[in-house]
């Protein structure tokens, strides 16, 4: 549902996601952290795409170089300001990730993760292609999304999302293969290695696929 995270799940509804995430969750999310923490650049420049409220802001931060954070919504960029408070060298820009205003090769990392390329609801040959416009030559670009052994505690998840009223009721008739519809009308999908491998073919870069602590799908380009 296009718009979903720029109304009904941003800012304070999205960081209360996170904060009941149950244990086997919350070491997915760690693991997606690690992987693009050992991936950045030393005094580099890391774009994420869709920042949300600043959580995998927050979590790079120390690592130093210039971040940099974009998303739609006008209100998780706001409550992202609050929570990164303090913190040097992050900056935050409301721009659709599709269709940026960056230069060409301005990163040496793009980053985005946690099933990102599916929740933004954009063309994802267009959004492979503008993160590898923004990319430097010999920089990197990471895409994750959910792998298929992690289901069982991504549903149970979203449920907690759902008793919470942060999404809408699970529709289990319509729920399964990788794919759970909320009856307010969001979806959550998945990407398969194949798509990932379409969506980035002819685009004159190299690319790589890994599952990471059997929880998360992880594309990675050089560029």
């Amino acid at each position: 549902m296009t718009g979903y995270y720029e109304t009904t799940l941003s800012a304070e509804r999205l960081k209360l996601c996170y904060e009941l995430a149950p244990p086997a969750v919350q070491r997915y999310l760690a693991a997606e952290i690690d992987h693009v923490r050992a991936r950045l650049i030393p005094g580099g420049r890391t774009l994420e795409l869709g920042c949300g409220y600043g959580r995998v802001l927050r979590e790079l931060a120390p690592a130093g170089g210039r971040l940099t954070g974009i998303d739609t919504s006008e209100e998780s960029l706001r409550h992202a300001r609050h929570y990164l408070q303090g913190l040097a060298g992050i900056d935050l820009c409301r721009m659709d990730a599709a269709h940026t205003g960056f230069a060409a090769g301005s990163f040496d990392l793009v980053v985005c993760i946690q099933n990102g390329i599916s929740a933004f609801h954009v063309d994802p040959h267009r959004l492979c292609r503008q993160a590898v416009r923004l990319t430097r030559r010999g920089g990197r670009v990471l895409f994750s999304s959910y792998a298929p052994q992690f289901w069982d505690a991504r549903l149970a998840w979203f449920r907690l999302q759902a008793e919470h009223g942060l999404v809408g009721p699970i529709d289990d008739a319509a729920t399964g293969d990788g794919r759970i519809v909320c009856r307010d009308g969001f979806t959550a999908t998945t990407v398969s290695p194949g798509e990932f491998v379409t969506w980035t073919t002819g685009l004159g870069v190299r690319r790589t696929i890994e599952l990471i602590a059997d929880a998360s799908l992880f594309c990675e380009i050089v560029v």
